[in-house]
């Protein structure tokens, strides 16, 4: 009797496990409105009602012009602000700002702001990410448990999301151009703004960008990720290495970091959820970059809806090369003068921590743009449910290659009054690279001693 107890016990399980997963994909008549009604990324293709948010058009590769390094030049960089949102109008926008958005208005009364722009959603992808996509919208599925995918290719698994964790896994899969290379730093300024930067020269690459990839074996692995510190120099010759799993419960995200000191390679568990970020003095966690990255496993995710709200987007005025850091660092936030802020509409996910899991982010407010699937904005909290850290996203999309990526990343920590800046180049040599050629071999922890000598 037992035994039969047990059986139906693992059949209806095992039953429920398979609904879950076939409800994941959806059905062709509703992929059929990707391109149409929708975006072939799954946004609404339509503007609002007022006309505040205009519909998508997708920026052409020429809709500007690049630099010798690069960089590329505004297309909207003759406009104006349409309003200025401060501390003491705050109230009448409030419905369209994050609680952490509202709470920096608040600490800075006299410096934060957020100047409104007309919107201009004209991030776009390539054709073949798009059917990509669209394949996945009935095909890809979420594993038992929601911690991985199967049935997965290149970007975006659910461009129709029916839940909160596939939201936040398409925030994780989004396009950032199969690979890249680029020389960014990152700054921890004190409370009086002062500040030294940490340089990092990044590679980045997915599964099946690598040139020794087989799609018939396309393993766990989403991503590789490979950073150098090359100043200062207490820090220089220091590489993480990240092998990032599409399931990281079955098999975590596996980590390496080369010492250059000891001169030796260690695993390094630690670069996963709220272990400390690369030389961020305390103000990041490890899941922190990228804005949000890794397992989702230790959170319940709640879909709250779609909202607008505004964001900070199309940031080529902060990403101008002409700029020197000291332009950018201010005391207790970046300088808002060289920020750009749009009414857009975004997803709305509710992170909570679950029943005996650890983080020290009880709660994450997750903002997502509905147009790039980056998260644009996300409020933290700590235990006692009090709003602790505020990251704001600016992004730009790199017209020239068909990529949405990060211009800058901020990390706001309210109660202590300093803050992480993180992905500034405009004194670097070069722009982001995409595209760059590199195979397995290259992400090795074999690999590392060598990129790591100084």
């Amino acid at each position: 009797m037992k035994m039969t107890t047990r059986l139906l016990q693992a059949g209806v399980l095992g039953m429920s496990l398979l609904a879950t997963s076939v409800m994941a994909a959806v059905s062709a008549d509703q992929a059929a409105k990707l391109g149409a009604s929708l975006t072939p990324m799954g946004a609404e293709k339509a503007g609002n009602a007022d006309g505040s948010i205009g519909p998508w058009e997708p920026l052409s590769k020429s809709a500007g012009s690049a630099d010798s390094k690069g960089f590329l030049s505004d297309p909207y960089g003759s406009e104006k602000p349409l309003f200025t949102i401060t501390a003491q109008n705050a109230d009448q926008y409030k419905d369209k700002l994050s609680p952490g958005q509202l709470a920096m208005l608040k600490r800075y009364p006299d410096s934060y702001k957020i100047p409104v722009y007309k919107t201009h959603r004209g991030a776009t992808v390539p054709d073949d990410v798009f059917a990509a996509i669209k394949e996945n919208a009935t095909k890809t599925t979420l594993v038992a448990g929601g911690n991985g995918l199967e049935n997965f290719r290149t970007a975006i698994p659910f461009p129709i999301p029916k839940d909160g964790l596939e939201v936040i896994w398409n925030h994780i899969t989004r396009y950032r151009g199969g690979s890249v290379t680029r020389l960014v730093t990152q700054a921890t300024p004190q409370q009086n703004g002062s500040y030294s930067l940490v340089y990092f020269q990044d590679q980045f690459v997915f599964r099946d960008k690598m040139k020794d990839y087989d799609p018939a074996n396309p393993g766990n692995i989403l991503f590789y990720f490979k950073q150098e510190v090359t100043a200062p120099a207490r820090l220089a010759g220091t590489v993480l290495l990240v092998h990032e799993t599409l399931d990281q419960v079955k098999e975590p995200r596996k980590a390496w970091i080369y010492n250059a000191g000891q001169r030796r390679v260690r695993q390094a568990p630690q670069v996963s959820y709220d272990g400390p970020g690369t030389a961020a003095d305390g103000l990041r966690t490890s899941d922190n970059l990228d804005m949000y990255n890794g397992a989702p496993d230790r959170y319940d995710w709640k879909l709250e809806g779609k909202k607008e709200m505004y964001i900070a987007s199309n940031a080529y005025k902060l990403d101008d090369p002409k700029l020197k850091y000291s332009d950018i660092i201010k005391a207790g936030h970046i300088n808002q003068d060289l920020a750009r802020y749009e009414l857009r509409r975004v997803w709305h996910v509710v992170a909570t921590l679950k029943p005996g899991q650890r983080h020290i982010y009880a709660k994450r407010d997750f903002y997502i743009d509905e147009d790039t699937w980056q998260a644009a904005v996300i409020d933290q909290y700590d235990g006692r449910n009090q709003l602790w850290r505020v990251s704001e996203a600016h992004a730009q999309p790199y017209y020239n290659v068909q990529v949405p990526w990060y211009t800058l990343e901020a990390i706001y920590d309210l109660q202590s009054g300093r803050y992480l800046a993180l992905g500034m180049k405009n004194e670097e040599k070069s722009a982001y690279n995409f595209g760059f050629s590199a195979s397995k071999a290259d992400f090795q922890p074999a690999a590392l001693r060598q990129a790591g000598v100084r």
